[in-house]
C-alpha cells in the first residue's frame, strides 16, 4: 500500500492506493459477510454463491460493501503508517474502486494538532502567601450561627440590607408593556441572593446606613414603599428580553431581618464538639488556613501550567473545541439530574437556551483542550510513560473518594469503556509535575 500525506495545519489530505490483491480480497470478505447475514430460499446462511447474492442483493451492494473493507483497511493502515491521530471523522473525495484493478482513494480529515513547545522548565511566577484574617474567621462563624437565627420584623423604617428578606410585589414592563415570568405578589425575596436580575436588588439597598443613600445617590427602601427599578437584562438571558431594557414597579409589603444567637461558651458547647467560643476560633482558623493555602498552591499550579500552553505555538481545530463543550453539556446534564434537575428545567429557570449554554461554555472548553494539547506534547517530549503502578494508585484514589472498591471501580471502568481516558489524565498529570516541580 502506498501512501502520502498533504497536510496544512491540521488539516491533511491522505491519497492512498492499495493494490488490486488487496481489492480481490475484499470483495471475497463483502460476498462471505452479505451471504452470512441473507436468507434466501434454497440455502443455508453463509452458503449462497456470489451469482446468487449478486442476483437477490445487486452487484452494487456487493461493491458498496467490499468498498467500505478495503477503504476502511487501507484508512486504518495508513494512519498507523504515518502515525496521525484523527479528531474528525473521513471524508472521501475521491475513489475509484474495481474488482481486479488497484484502488485509488482520496481522504481529507482533521488531525490532532502537534504544539510547537516553547518554554515550560523553569517557569516563574508569583506563588500568593495567604493568611486568614479574624474578620473571615469571624465572618465564617457568623454564616455558621445563621442557621440558628430567627427571622424578625425588621424595626420601624428601616432600610433594606444584604442579608434581609424582603417581601415584595413586583411588576415588569418593557417598552411600557408586560411580560410573562415579569409579575410577582408577596415574593420573598433574600437581598444579596443575587436571584433577580442584576442590578435590581442593589436598588433596594441603602449602603449608607446614615442617610439610607450609597454612594451612587440610590435611596435604599422600606417597610410601605414604592419605586421604579430600571435594569436590563443580559445578553445570555431568554432571546424574547435578551439585552432589553425593562422597568419593575416594586413595593415592599414587609422585611425581615436575621437575628443571629448570642456568641458564648454555652452557645458553642451546644452547638459544636467545641466547649470555648476561643477554641472555635482556633479551629476554623486553622482548617479556613489550610484551605486557604490549598487554594493558593492550586492556583500557583494553574498558572504555571497556563504559562506553559501560553508559550506553545499551536491552533485548535473547531472539533475539538465543540467535543469538548458536548462532553462539558453532558456532565452538566448528569450533574443536574442527580440534583433532581433536568436541563430543560434548568433552561427554563435561567432562561438560557442551548446555543447559550454551549456559547457559555466555550471558553472553558478551549482552555481545556489547549491545555491538554500540550500536556500531551510534553509526556511525548519527556518520554513519559505510565505503569500499572500508575493505574493502581489512581484507581485507589477513586475507589477512596467513592466509598467503592478497587474492584468496583475497575468493572466500572471496563463497562464504561474509559480506560484510555483514565491513561490520558494519569499521563496528563505527570506532564504537569514536569511544569511544576521545575519552576523556580
Amino acid at each position: 500500500m502506498n501512501v502520502t500525506v498533504e497536510r496544512v495545519e491540521n488539516e491533511a489530505t491522505l491519497k492512498i492506493t492499495a493494490p488490486a490483491a488487496e481489492v480481490n480480497a475484499g470483495y471475497k470478505k463483502a460476498v462471505q459477510k452479505i451471504a452470512d447475514q441473507a436468507n434466501i430460499p434454497g440455502f443455508r446462511k453463509g452458503k449462497a454463491p456470489r451469482a446468487i447474492i449478486e442476483m437477490h442483493y445487486g452487484k452494487e451492494a456487493v461493491k458498496q460493501e467490499a468498498f467500505e473493507i478495503v477503504a476502511n483497511k487501507a484508512y486504518s493502515e495508513a494512519l498507523n503508517q504515518e502515525k496521525l491521530i484523527p479528531v474528525s471523522d473521513p471524508k472521501v473525495e475521491e475513489s475509484t474502486f474495481e474488482e481486479g484493478k488497484d484502488m485509488e482513494l482520496t481522504i481529507k480529515v482533521t488531525l490532532k494538532p502537534e504544539p510547537e513547545l516553547g518554554e515550560y522548565k523553569g517557569l516563574h511566577v508569583e506563588k500568593k502567601e495567604v493568611e486568614v484574617t479574624d474578620e473571615q474567621v469571624d465572618a465564617q462563624i457568623k454564616d455558621m450561627m445563621g442557621r440558628d437565627a430567627k427571622m424578625v420584623v425588621a424595626e420601624e423604617g428601616a432600610v433594606i440590607e444584604k442579608g434581609d428578606f424582603a417581601i415584595i410585589d413586583f411588576a415588569g414592563t418593557v417598552d411600557g408593556e408586560p411580560f410573562s415570568g415579569g409579575e410577582g405578589k408577596g415574593y420573598p425575596l433574600e437581598v444579596g441572593s443575587n436571584s433577580f436580575i442584576p442590578g435590581f436588588e442593589d436598588q433596594l439597598v441603602g449602603l449608607s446606613k446614615g442617610d439610607s443613600t450609597d454612594v451612587e445617590g440610590i435611596v435604599g427602601m422600606k417597610t410601605g414603599e414604592t419605586k421604579e427599578i430600571p435594569v436590563t437584562f443580559p445578553e445570555d438571558y431568554s432571546e424574547d428580553l435578551a439585552g432589553k431594557e425593562a422597568i419593575f414597579k416594586v413595593n415592599i409589603q414587609d422585611v425581615k431581618r436575621k437575628e443571629l444567637p448570642e456568641l458564648n461558651d454555652e452557645y458553642v458547647a451546644s452547638k459544636t464538639e467545641f466547649k470555648t467560643v476561643e477554641d472555635l476560633r482556633a479551629n476554623y482558623k486553622e482548617r479556613m488556613q489550610k484551605a486557604a493555602e490549598a487554594n493558593a498552591k492550586a492556583e500557583y499550579e494553574h498558572e504555571l501550567i497556563d504559562l506553559a500552553v501560553a508559550n506553545a505555538k499551536f491552533s485548535v481545530p473547531e472539533i475539538m473545541i465543540e467535543d469538548k463543550i458536548s462532553q462539558m453539556v453532558e456532565e452538566m446534564k448528569m450533574s443536574l439530574e442527580s440534583r433532581k434537575m433536568s436541563l430543560d428545567m434548568y433552561m427554563q429557570y435561567t432562561g438560557l437556551d442551548m446555543a447559550k449554554i454551549r456559547e457559555n461554555q466555550r471558553p472553558v472548553a478551549e482552555e481545556n483542550v489547549k491545555t491538554d494539547l500540550v500536556l500531551d506534547a510534553i509526556a511525548k517530549a519527556e518520554d513519559i510513560q505510565v505503569d500499572m503502578a500508575d493505574v493502581d494508585a489512581e484507581i485507589a484514589a477513586i475507589s477512596a473518594q467513592h466509598g467503592a472498591s478497587p474492584e468496583e471501580v475497575k468493572k466500572i471502568i471496563k463497562g464504561n469503556g474509559t480506560m484510555g481516558l483514565l491513561l490520558a489524565n494519569i499521563l496528563r498529570r505527570k506532564a504537569a509535575h514536569v511544569v511544576i516541580d521545575s519552576a523556580k
